[in-house]
Formats: structure tokens, C-alpha cells, sequence
């Protein structure tokens, strides 16, 4: 081999040395530093929204007692109304310790839900709190819990909202704790509620 060949295989080499420093930099470091900015800030912000139970729904909300947060809305075909059959069958497994825990549903469509429709609409899930406000604080939660939502025309001039489909869960401080993904496993959902309510 001619020593131009040597040189260029000591140049890949080195090459894929400073590739896998990067890697572990980026792997061990600075990913799970930026994850913890995010999961840190989750929920913060200077939003001000209403409750159905007419209290205010602010980040100060999320402290003093565990809680879930999902974000929906009420003419929502299929996502919302499975989600709160879920937190249904969550709270009859939680029993007794599931009484601590509350349960926020945000609407992302405040134009069509008003408090009034919200409130309605979750009834049937003992302990749901609708949450609505104005478009302009409804914008500001999302973005402080980093909620994806968008509207979505369809036909006939009416539209949908098309967006993100997990319950974020709170602990007592208002820190974020993890979440639940749309039609997660049962006994895995089951025990997130447990360990965040300290009945695991």
C-alpha cells in the first residue's frame, strides 16, 4: 500500500473516532440535558384559562395534588371519547387512591366549547374538569405544554382539530412525570397513575 493509502485510511479512521465521541456527547449528554429543559418547563407559562367548576386554570393548577392533563375537544369523533373511557376504567382501577388524583380536559377548539358544552361533555367521567378559555390564552397553554393542534377544514365549510393524543401527568409540585400514550396497555397506563399518586 502506498503511503497516500495509509494516510486516507488514517483520516477514515479518525474520522470514525470523532464520529462516536460526538455520538456519546450527544447520547449521554446533551439529549437527556435538553429533555430534561423540556419535561421542566412542561406546563409552565403564563396562561389563564376556566374551569368548569368555574375555578381559574393556571400553571399554579398542577401543584397540591397529582394530576393528568389531556388536551381534546368535544366534537372529536373518536380520539377524546376513547381517551375518557380510558381515565374511566384508570380511576375504577385506581379506587380509593385515585380520588387524590384530578383530571384537566383542555380543549383545544374554544370557539365551539364552551364551558357550559365542556362541562356537559365530560360529565359522564366522574372527576373530569373541562378547561376552555379564549383563543389567545388557549394558544398560550398549548405552547406551554407543547401540544401539538391544528384545525382542520373538511366539507361542507365545518372543520375538525386534528391533535396530540397523550395524557401528560403532574406530580403534586407541578412537575412533569411522564405520560400516557393514546390506547396504551392497561396495566401499563394503571401503574403510571399508581406510581404518580404513590400507590405503587
Amino acid at each position: 500500500m502506498t503511503k497516500k493509502g495509509i494516510t486516507a485510511i488514517r483520516f477514515a479512521l479518525w474520522g470514525l473516532v470523532l464520529l462516536a465521541l460526538l455520538a456519546v456527547l450527544w447520547f449521554r449528554v446533551l439529549s437527556p440535558t435538553l429533555q430534561e429543559d423540556i419535561a421542566g418547563s412542561l406546563g409552565r407559562g403564563d396562561y389563564h384559562l376556566t374551569a368548569t367548576d368555574g375555578t381559574a386554570f393556571t400553571e399554579d393548577s398542577l401543584k397540591g395534588a397529582p394530576s393528568a392533563v389531556f388536551f381534546g375537544f368535544t366534537h372529536c369523533p373518536e380520539v377524546c371519547p376513547t381517551t375518557l373511557g380510558d381515565i374511566a376504567t384508570w380511576q375504577e382501577g385506581l379506587g380509593e387512591a385515585g380520588k387524590q388524583l384530578r383530571v384537566f380536559f383542555v380543549t383545544v377548539d374554544p370557539e365551539r366549547d364552551t364551558a357550559e358544552a365542556l362541562g356537559q361533555y365530560v360529565s359522564w367521567v366522574p372527576g373530569v374538569i373541562g378547561v376552555s378559555g379564549t383563543r389567545e390564552e388557549m394558544d398560550k397553554a398549548i405552547r406551554s405544554f407543547r401540544i401539538y393542534a391544528s384545525r382542520v377544514p373538511v366539507e361542507g365549510g365545518d372543520y375538525t382539530m386534528d391533535h396530540s393524543a397523550m395524557v401528560l401527568l403532574f406530580d403534586a409540585r407541578g412537575d412533569f412525570s411522564g405520560l400516557i400514550n393514546y390506547q396504551e396497555e392497561y396495566d401499563r397506563a394503571l401503574g403510571k397513575l399508581r406510581t404518580l399518586v404513590g400507590a405503587s
